[in-house]
This record gives structure tokens, sequence and C-alpha cells, in this order.
């Protein structure tokens, strides 16, 4: 019997893996294909398809570059840092360094910036408008009663394990103010944010103020924005001026300095987590 099949049995960890791809529906036992090794990864190709991903997304996490190019996290995480020479901050992806120019354009902008809040303080938080875009990700929350577990007396209280996220994900444009929330755009499924897109909002954001903020009724919108592509086109800028709204300066990559990105983006991902 049993000692007949010693040799030819599988392994527990071969099984493990049987039992999580027959869950996928793949009915093969024979090995996938292996991931490339190393140095097969880091190709002209991929350092270029990375790089035009992050541009277009800078929030984007390394396990969605890796699914969407078939590579390993670590491989990603590699070429971002090594090759591309580029570092997280508050969740997006910016050079490791800055040129002077560009630490320059940080002083200068944050200088402007501080004059206008010292000036009338009051004033300045009244008048001040933000926005930004943000990744929601469809998250499946475990409830108490769902997460309890029997504990042996004197055992610790099992840790309370983190919200399961699933693959859904919608994009959220958020406008705020000191007062709070102004209103929120979920794009709709196939859309991009493209310029036309982005001046409609700021359409809807003047319409929306005049509703919900009758102290801004004479006042000028101080309005504060990062430096994305469909935020700084010569259409939204022409739009921005023709709403009337004064814009405040944003300096390169730093969204250290975006009010979104510092405090209300993180709390709230925190709050979903």
């Amino acid at each position: 019997g049993s000692k007949n099949l010693a040799n030819s049995a599988p392994g527990k960890s071969t099984i493990i893996d049987w039992y999580a791809k027959f869950k996928r529906g793949e009915m093969s036992t024979e090995d996938g294909e292996r991931s490339g090794r190393p140095k097969e990864v880091v190709t002209d190709e991929n350092i270029k398809k990375i790089h035009k991903m992050i541009l277009n997304d800078r929030k984007m996490k390394l396990i969605e570059i890796a699914e969407a190019l078939k590579i390993s996290k670590e491989r990603v995480g590699h070429i971002i840092h090594q090759y591309l020479d580029m570092r997280k901050l508050c969740a997006k992806w910016v050079p490791r360094e800055l040129t002077f120019d560009q630490k320059q354009q940080r002083v200068d902008d944050s200088e402007r910036c501080l004059q206008l809040l010292t000036r009338n303080t009051p004033e300045f938080f009244r008048r001040y408008v933000t926005m930004d875009e943000t990744w929601l990700h469809h998250y499946t929350p475990e409830s108490n009663r769902q997460s309890a577990e029997w504990t042996a007396t004197g055992e610790p209280s099992p840790k309370r394990r983190k919200t399961q996220k699933s693959a859904g994900k919608v994009m959220a444009s958020v406008f705020w103010d000191a007062h709070g929330i102004i209103f929120i755009d979920y794009l709709e499924k196939g859309e991009t944010i493209n310029s036309y897109y982005y001046m409609a909002l700021l359409e809807r954001l003047k319409v929306e103020i005049v509703a919900k903020r009758p102290h801004m009724k004479n006042k000028k919108v101080l309005f504060h924005q990062d430096n994305a592509p469909c935020h700084k086109s010569l259409r939204t800028m022409e739009k921005i001026h023709e709403l009337g709204f004064e814009l405040l300066p944003h300096p390169p990559y730093s969204p250290d300095l975006a009010p979104s990105d510092f405090f209300l983006f993180s709390d709230l991902k925190r709050m979903l987590a």
C-alpha cells in the first residue's frame, strides 16, 4: 500500500499549490511558466512601461504594476528605485532627488502662500479651496461578530484581520475647504480625466460654491491644485481665469505640500483600512 506510493506522492507544498489552482478553476497539475530571472525582467521595455504607468498615475501601487506586467513586486520596486531613481512621498511617486531649481521653486511658492496666509489668516481660510484625485478601493470590512474567534482563557485576544480589498476601485475627485467637503465626483467606468472633463468639474465647483458657501458671494476663490497635466493645460488655465479663481502656486513633485495628500487622503485611507 502506502509504502509503494511514498516516492511518487506529491509533497504538502505541491498539494497546497494544486488546491489554490483548482480554486481558481485551473485543472492542470503541470507547473506553470516561471516568471523570468531578475536580469531578464530588467529590460529597457519594462523600464519604459513602468515609467509611463507612473507618469499616468503617480499613486499607482507596486502590486498593480507587477500584476499588469506579470513580473514580481520586488523587481518592480528594484526598477523604480534603481533605474528610475524615484521614491514614494505621501503615496505618490516622485524623483528621489529634486534639482536645485525645483528646490528653490518649493521655497518661493511656499513663501508666497505664507505671505497670503499671514496677511489675513481668517480671510485666507475662508477663501481657500483645494482639490485632488485619489483611487478609492472597494473594501469588504468584517464586522466585530464576523471576526470573532474562540480563544482559551488567558490567551491573547485575536488580532482583527485587515479588511479584504476587492479588485474594484473608483477614481474620486474631491473638492474641499476649511469647512469640509464641497463635492466629490466619482469617475464612471471607462471614462478618463482629461482637460475637458476637469473643466466641467471646475464649472460645477463654481455652482456648488454659490450654493454651499454663501460667505463667498463677493469673494475671489483662492484655488489650489497639483500639477497633473489636465490641471495645467492651456485650456484649463483659461477656464480657471474665466471662472474668476485666483490660482495658488504648487511646486513640482511636492505632494507633501498638498493638503489632500498630507492630510485628507491619508486620514481617509486609514479609516477605510
